[in-house]
């Protein structure tokens, strides 16, 4: 933060020049994409002061219905410096003036993502002009830029959805403001925005700002880049900010608050590509204030081979080899396992001496007090305690994997936005853009909580899924499973 903001007490748009900017990229998402022309005007009382434009070399292809919309193409910035090459005289020019711009979020992530890749931090006060139209008139509910100029039947500087003429654009909205509303007010609302920002005191407030308001995972960090949470939603701004409200719902988001001084975030094109992502980096990384789906240290199975009256408690490895014989639930636990298994006994009457719960010969405990259909007496039949039992256990029967092979689950957020979930076996491989690309290595394992989230997608119709099986497609060798079929 400039020095000279630190503590003022005077109106922040007092004495301070006040840079009215605007942005054309190549997309909208500022960890991918990049900056393709910036337009700044500097204003000081009123008056436009200086102004600094300029065209910049991406260093990626424009999209075609980007160039569409702005008129810049690949063409357009041939021989147009990087945005390395300007960083230093752009950041010298803006001084230590506010930003000023509409969806301020969207031009200052992109900035501050720019300024990032070249290693360096970049912090400025900002102003939302989308927020500011909201709190100034409260009664509409369009506050697009092409919204209140109609509205305010203003006139837009040519040409629209480039650089400088929405700059221009924004500082006649500006002005039209100004000279209807009193300074002081508009002052005491852009003092809100600032003030409306309850993140913890240690983290970067200009993080808030780059969160998208879209599906993904989110780290919270403390101290050493000590892991302290990872959470995923649909919405990943607006989870986000639940953490940080000032009324938390618990001690825990309470101490996640105060401990919390660097975040980060992956986007994904969905929801599933958000909850496997949230499964593996958990699992990878064992954050304190996550007890959910975190590794544990082997899981268990009851496994009732084909000719066995009664189940065998098996650990982790039987879930990856492929044995003949049906396998029942996932446990965390051996007490888990046997309070899952005891539970179901006694609910069907089943014999716990010969289900092998309890040790002994003749009647059971059970039998006498009337819990027990008699498998260990001779009134119940082996053959028929057998089949009752199976059916008993099989709302936790492990599905048998259907496909012959490794698949891609396509999750598609749009046309442009596709992603592909490479799993071999309930093995979560990885996530690639192009079904030719081999995900990063990774240490395939056979992960309960993968079973259930893919299980789950597969049970219930979710629209922009669709499965692709890849057994007969030439994928690159690195995508390979090394667990074996649960069956």
């Amino acid at each position: 933060m400039p020095s000279h903001l630190k503590g003022q007490t005077h109106p922040p748009l007092a004495d301070t020049p006040l840079i009215f900017i605007d942005l054309e990229t190549t997309g909208t998402r500022a960890t991918r994409d990049r900056i393709t022309e910036i337009a700044a005007l500097r204003v000081l009382d009123g008056q436009i002061v200086d102004r600094f434009e300029t065209l910049v070399d991406p260093g990626i292809d424009i999209p075609d219905r980007i160039a569409t919309l702005t008129g810049i193409d690949n063409a357009l910035v041939a021989g147009a410096p990087g945005f390395e090459e300007i960083a230093d005289t752009f950041e010298q020019w803006l001084g230590d003036g506010w930003l000023v711009a509409h969806n301020a979020r969207f031009d200052n992530s992109f900035l501050r993502n720019e300024f990032r890749r070249l290693g360096r931090e970049f912090r400025r006060r900002v102003v939302c002009t989308l927020k500011l139209s909201r709190a100034l008139d409260k009664g509409s509910h369009q506050h697009g830029l092409d919204a209140l100029l109609e509205r305010y039947q203003l006139e837009p500087h040519p040409p629209r959805h480039r650089a400088l003429g929405d700059a221009m654009t924004l500082f006649s909205v500006w002005q039209y403001w100004a000279a209807h509303h009193r300074v002081d007010h508009i002052e005491t609302l852009v003092l809100d925005q600032e003030r409306r920002r309850s993140l913890p005191a240690q983290l970067d407030p200009g993080l808030l700002d780059e969160v998208p308001a879209r599906p993904g995972v989110y780290l919270f960090y403390g101290h050493n880049r000590l892991p302290l949470y990872v959470g995923k939603s649909v919405n990943l701004r607006s989870r986000v900010l639940s953490h940080f409200n000032n009324d938390h719902r618990n001690d825990r988001e309470m101490k996640i608050c105060q401990q919390t001084q660097h975040m980060e975030w992956h986007e994904t094109a969905g929801d599933l590509g958000a909850q496997l992502l949230e499964a593996r980096l958990i699992k990878q990384l064992s954050p304190i204030y996550n007890r959910r789906l975190r590794r544990s240290a082997g899981l268990h199975t009851w496994y009732w081979p084909a000719d066995a009256q009664a189940p065998q408690l098996a650990g982790q490895k039987m879930l990856h080899e492929d044995v003949a014989g049906t396998r029942y639930g996932m446990f965390r636990s051996r007490r888990e396992a046997t309070q899952a298994l005891s539970s179901i006994v006694e609910q069907q009457r089943l014999c716990p001496r010969v289900m092998g719960l309890e040790r002994g010969k003749g009647r059971c405990f059970a039998y006498q007090i009337g819990r027990c259909a008699g498998a260990c007496c001779g009134q119940e039949s082996l053959e028929a305690h057998a089949h009752r039992g199976r059916e008993a256990l099989e709302r936790l029967r492990i599905q048998h994997w259907p496909w012959p092979g490794r698949v891609a689950f396509r999750e598609a957020a749009s046309d442009q936005d596709v992603v592909y979930h490479l799993v071999d076996h309930w093995c979560y491989l990885g996530s690639v853009e192009q079904l030719d690309q081999a995900p990063e290595a990774t240490d395939i394992a056979f992960d309960a909580d993968t079973y259930r989230i893919l299980t789950r997608f597969l049970a219930d119709e979710h629209e922009g899924i669709s499965v692709i099986p890849l057994e007969n497609r030439d994928l690159p060798s690195g995508i390979t499973g090394s667990a074996a079929p649960p069956t």
